[in-house]
Formats: structure tokens, C-alpha cells, sequence
């Protein structure tokens, strides 16, 4: 392993990667919706191995005390040991609440979703969006896999009807008012060297890493820092315009 740690580390000194991508570029993403028959809106994304799938559930429910006229949007993320030796069973460890925090985030803070029109009747009934994440291989970066994945099933999603008592699944009023696309970017320091896209062995030798959720405009909406050592403002800085760049990209996609 200490082999391999440092082979990571003298390819990005000199610009390298193992898998022989340039140091901001993606692995093959690929993006496919309607692939869960029962849900109002679902997605799979892969990029390179890692692979992830999403379904959007709606129900009737009561809003927030302190959003009463809006929606609510309730993110989960769930990592089962067929994905990777790495998960295990029983309650949602750190990383698996750190994920559907970092995809809900991007999607609350970009305001995707207009929440104001799921509201049916101020502070009694609101409509709730429910984002399920289930990773399905986890070969790296798992956070911009699943932020894709979760709005391009919420994209595809379809309000089913509602005649004030029940709701008919088998029914539907219309799409989902989603407005906008956020796009989550994950890099990785490895060395003195920024990564986009790490996989799972350029994340097990990373010093730290950002995600910037970008705006269709470009704007930075949302931000997640993890690992262990600090970045300085260059990095930053790098960060944000690499963000914006593959944010762009990667928005066509969807």
C-alpha cells in the first residue's frame, strides 16, 4: 500500500494519473433516467466504475414550522456492502450522512426545486420530495456521482395527483418545478496537485478535498471541505475555477 501511496503521489508531481487522465479531467460519465419503474423520477450515473442510482418519492405531509407555505426536501444516502468491502451493515455511517448532506445542500442552497409551489394549504399540507441515493459500485467519488444522479432523477420527476385526502401514484398533474441544474465538484489535493474526479486509490492518498456545487450561472452555491489538512487561498482559488469549468460540462448531461 505504501508502494502504491507514493506512486500516486510522484505521478501527480509530474502531472500523471495511474488511469493516464490529465489531472482535471472526468472519467466517462454516463447518465440514464426512468430506470426505477415505481418512482416519480429516478437516475443512474456512472462515471467510470462508480456507479450510483437515485429515486425521487413525493407524499403529503406537514411543512416546517419556520417554512410554512414551503416544501420540504428530505435526502438519503444509503451504502450497502455489495457496493464495496469498504461499507458495512447497520446504521448510516459518517460518509453516508456527509453524502446526502452535500447532495441536499447543493440542491436546497442552488434552489432548484421552487418550493413555494408544493405548498396545498399554508402550515397544514405540503408536498415532500424524498432523494434516495443507493450506491450500487464505489470506485470514487461517490459525492458528484450521487449530486448527478439526484437531479437528473428530480428533473425527470412527476407530481402524481392529489384530490385532498389521497394521493394517486397512478396519476399525474404534471412535472416537478425544478429550475435549475446544480452540479457538484469534487477535487482532491494529492501532494502540491489539484484532481478532479479522484478514484478510490487517489482518495485514499488525498490531503484534503473541496466540493463546489456551481449554479447554471456559474455561481458557487454550496461548499463541503473533507480530509484532514488545510487548503491554502491558491487552492482555493484553483478550486473554484475548476468547479465552474466542469460544472459547465457537465451540466449538458443532464
Amino acid at each position: 500500500m505504501i508502494l502504491q501511496d507514493n506512486f500516486i503521489h510522484n505521478l501527480a508531481a509530474k502531472g500523471l494519473r495511474m488511469d493516464k487522465r490529465k489531472l482535471d479531467e472526468f472519467r466517462p460519465i454516463v447518465v440514464e433516467t426512468g430506470v426505477i419503474a415505481k418512482a416519480e423520477g429516478s437516475a443512474r450515473v456512472k462515471i467510470g466504475n462508480t456507479e450510483v442510482i437515485v429515486g425521487v418519492k413525493l407524499d403529503v405531509g406537514t411543512p416546517f414550522p419556520d417554512k410554512p407555505s414551503e416544501g420540504v426536501l428530505i435526502t438519503n444516502a444509503e451504502f450497502s456492502p455489495i457496493a464495496s468491502p469498504l461499507f458495512e451493515k447497520g446504521p448510516p455511517r459518517e460518509e453516508a450522512i456527509e453524502l446526502a448532506r452535500v447532495v441536499d445542500r447543493g440542491i436546497r442552497e442552488s434552489k432548484a426545486i421552487e418550493t413555494a409551489k408544493l405548498c396545498i394549504a399554508e402550515k397544514e399540507k405540503v408536498w415532500m420530495v424524498f432523494v434516495d441515493i443507493h450506491i450500487l459500485n464505489h470506485f470514487g467519488n461517490l459525492i458528484d456521482a450521487s449530486a448527478m444522479a439526484a437531479i437528473a432523477a428530480l428533473l425527470t420527476a412527476k407530481m402524481p395527483e392529489y384530490d385532498g385526502e389521497k394521493v394517486n401514484y397512478e396519476k399525474h398533474s404534471g412535472k416537478l418545478p425544478v429550475k435549475c441544474k446544480p452540479v457538484a465538484v469534487t477535487m482532491a489535493k494529492i501532494g502540491e496537485r489539484i484532481v478532479v474526479d479522484a478514484s478510490l486509490e487517489e482518495e485514499q492518498v488525498m490531503a484534503a478535498r473541496l466540493t463546489a456545487t456551481t449554479k447554471d450561472d456559474g455561481n458557487v452555491c454550496a461548499l463541503q471541505k473533507g480530509g484532514t489538512s488545510s487548503l491554502t487561498l491558491e487552492d482555493i482559488e484553483s478550486m473554484l475555477a475548476l468547479s465552474k469549468e466542469k460544472g459547465k460540462e457537465i451540466r449538458k448531461l443532464l
